[in-house]
């Protein structure tokens, strides 16, 4: 399968160039939108090898989100994996993503950070569960980390849902949408990095 890398990113110079070159190390298409970043995350990305969308000015999670998967449906990618770009998301844990979305023919793969909490803070755990639940709910299937914004989705239910959030919003909107549509979701566990 054909798979992108998307990465949103907002004044990540720290983390950015470390987590393209684990991806292109790895063997993976990166493709780094810069949110307007007044630091050097754009000449990073690009260096390292990532393919790079500049928005010039701070537009939003969403908006930068939305750039890349237009830019995604142009190209015959099968599918994307949202990582964010502040070092969360473990590029280690990408194939366990391909394995549960040949495996159960899912068209999400949403990753999961709520089976080790051991060092998420505690207000973030609770909301995390509160909103999971309300959310699963909503969509008509469980989602076990509704706020993960890791997560593999295939091109065919990109081109099927049509989004409009600019901010981090996206990531609810993506969950929903695609339920109404009837795709699949499931869940992977994933390792969160806390910095």
């Amino acid at each position: 399968m054909k798979l992108a890398i998307v990465i949103p990113a907002h004044n990540e110079a720290k983390t950015i160039g470390t987590l393209v070159k684990s991806n292109i190390e790895a063997g993976y298409e990166v493709i780094v939108i810069d949110d307007g970043s007044l630091d050097d995350t754009a000449i990073l990305a690009k260096t390292q090898g990532a393919f790079v969308i500049s928005t010039h000015q701070k537009s939003g999670k969403g908006n930068a989100l939305r750039l890349a998967f237009n830019h995604v449906l142009t190209k015959d990618y099968d599918a994307i994996i949202m990582m964010d770009g502040d070092g969360q998301h473990a590029v280690s844990d990408i194939p366990h993503f391909v394995e549960c979305y040949q495996k159960y023919h899912a068209d999400i793969v949403n990753g999961n950070r709520m089976e080790n909490t051991k060092d998420m803070p505690w207000l973030r755990k609770m909301t995390n569960r509160f909103m999971s639940g309300l959310i699963s709910l909503v969509c008509r299937q469980k989602i076990a980390d509704t706020q993960c914004g890791f997560r593999l989705i295939s091109t065919k239910a990109l081109r099927a849902i049509e989004l409009k959030s600019n901010d981090f919003e996206i990531e609810t909107e993506i969950l929903i949408k695609a339920s109404k549509k009837g795709f699949r979701i499931v869940s992977v566990n994933v390792q969160t990095i806390y910095r």
